[in-house]
């Protein structure tokens, strides 16, 4: 029960929905970079002009440790989960951009102690490893210098070489560490004389960061807090769907008011040994229906693998709806939906619920063979249903390739997803919006073919999650 087949793939009872916020990305980049201009003007009117290198250094040290400060509650606000940010720019873009930022701040806060050190040096006549000690005998400083060594220690564990031999729960205690060292920067921030010369920079900067705490408060804490105790989410059945792939089917209370549209994921913390301490990112399989929600896991990993024995009854906690890749970003009549391997899971929610008229809609789904297919019977059942097109393209990138309209199961010589014949499976391909969803290798190069092949970049909707 509660599995969706061909008997409920049909779309769900019109009904009255408020349409989520969404903040659109030129925004949301143009309020940033007008912050960061308006931290820049702080700094220049208090600036003093002088030519001698101890002020130089000084004047070089404010401006850093300024924009450091302002990149720190920056990638502060872009991991702080706001649905209207979420919603309009994407986890993953958000993710991305946080990952960059974070190499900005770091640098930034290595230039603003190097130039900190070197006018004290300059000032004070010492030599930089006697001012670096002296330094450090002030209270502020050294609160500033423990800070920046946890930003260092978040910045070396998210490097990529690093990342991939730290187990996830190791990563994630060390990323915690980046409130503590924000909450530190900031008593050594009111202190100098940037932010402390001024009763309103001070109030300012104090209502800046009080914002952005009050925002990863509620957001990361608060709501799914209140999510889990209003909905009540637990484990209903557990169904195998392929080799080391599950469909979990959960229960709750007043899920509607979620609002998780089709194509969007949730982070899943199942209550049991060995996976309560995690939340997993996993996307929608199925429209919520009944009170009922599916995600479809494909194991590949520790935590992945333990899903495929949850318990009918397990206690499930989940934030969000989070993610882009959805029905608003469509742009055209026409519609392709370009899925590879188990990112067949949110595109088999907007196979079924996307409105287009007959003919209009495709789902080209890439697997190795006929048994890696997931969902086969309940996305041939929607095919049918809708007089939607269906192509499955199984084989490796060796096998040949049938481009004849009346195989529905193909294989391609070379590559299933290349230009060529991807213009052969869709006529007037570059027509369309497409919606990829798939592993980052054949995520890449579907990218790229679907390019050659015509089709707009902004008109190839996808989310990625390898930063």
């Amino acid at each position: 029960m509660g599995r969706c087949s061909a008997k409920t793939a049909r779309p769900a009872p019109d009904q009255p929905q408020v349409k989520p916020i969404r903040i659109d990305p030129r925004v949301l980049r143009t309020a940033l970079t007008a912050g960061g201009a308006a931290v820049t003007a702080l700094w220049a009117v208090q600036a003093e002009a002088s030519a001698r290198l101890d002020a130089l250094f000084a004047t070089a040290a404010h401006l850093t440790g300024l924009l450091a400060a302002y990149g720190v509650l920056v990638m502060l606000f872009l991991m702080a989960r706001v649905p209207a940010v979420e919603h309009g720019v994407g986890a993953d873009r958000l993710a991305r951009r946080h990952a960059l930022g974070g190499r900005w701040v770091l640098s930034l806060c290595a230039a603003h102690t190097l130039f900190a050190l070197c006018g004290y040096a300059a000032h004070t006549g010492d030599d930089l490893l006697s001012a670096g000690i002296r330094l450090l005998g002030y209270p502020g400083l050294a609160a500033a210098a423990l800070g920046t060594a946890l930003f260092g220690a978040v910045g070396v564990t998210s490097a990529r070489a690093v990342r991939r031999r730290v187990p996830h729960e190791t990563w994630r205690a060390v990323h915690l560490l980046t409130y503590v060292g924000a909450g530190l920067a900031f008593a050594h921030q009111l202190a100098g004389p940037d932010i402390a010369g001024s009763v309103l920079a001070v109030w300012f900067w104090s209502l800046l960061h009080t914002s952005v705490a009050v925002l990863l408060v509620w957001y990361r804490l608060v709501v799914p807090v209140r999510q889990a105790l209003r909905h009540s989410l637990r484990v209903r059945e557990v169904t195998v769907e392929g080799p080391d792939v599950v469909s979990v089917v959960m229960q709750g209370i007043g899920l509607d008011e979620l609002r998780a549209e089709p194509g969007q994921f949730l982070r899943w913390r199942f209550l049991r040994r060995g996976l309560w301490h995690t939340a997993l990112p996993f996307s929608l399989s199925a429209p919520v229906r009944d009170d009922r929600v599916r995600i479809t896991v494909k194991a590949i990993g520790t935590h992945t693998r333990r899903v495929r024995r949850l318990r009918p009854g397990t206690r499930v906690l989940a934030t969000g709806p989070f993610g882009a890749l959805t029905a608003h970003r469509r742009s055209r009549r026409k519609v392709l939906l370009l899925a590879g391997g188990v990112g067949i899971t949110p595109l088999r929610a907007l196979f079924e619920t996307l409105p287009c008229a007959p003919g209009d809609l495709t789902l080209l789904y890439r697997a190795s063979s006929a048994e890696q297919l997931v969902l086969r019977a309940e996305l041939e059942a929607i095919a049918a249903s809708r007089e939607a097109h269906l192509h499955f393209l199984l084989g490796p990138s060796d096998a040949s390739f049938d481009p004849s309209p009346s195989s529905q199961l193909r294989s391609s010589r070379g590559d299933p997803i290349a230009p060529q014949a991807l213009r052969n499976l869709v006529p007037e391909l570059a027509e369309h919006d497409v919606y990829l969803c798939g592993p980052p290798g054949m995520a890449h190069a579907a990218t790229v073919a679907l390019v050659r092949a015509g089709v707009p970049e902004d008109r190839i909707h996808a989310e990625n999650f390898t930063y």
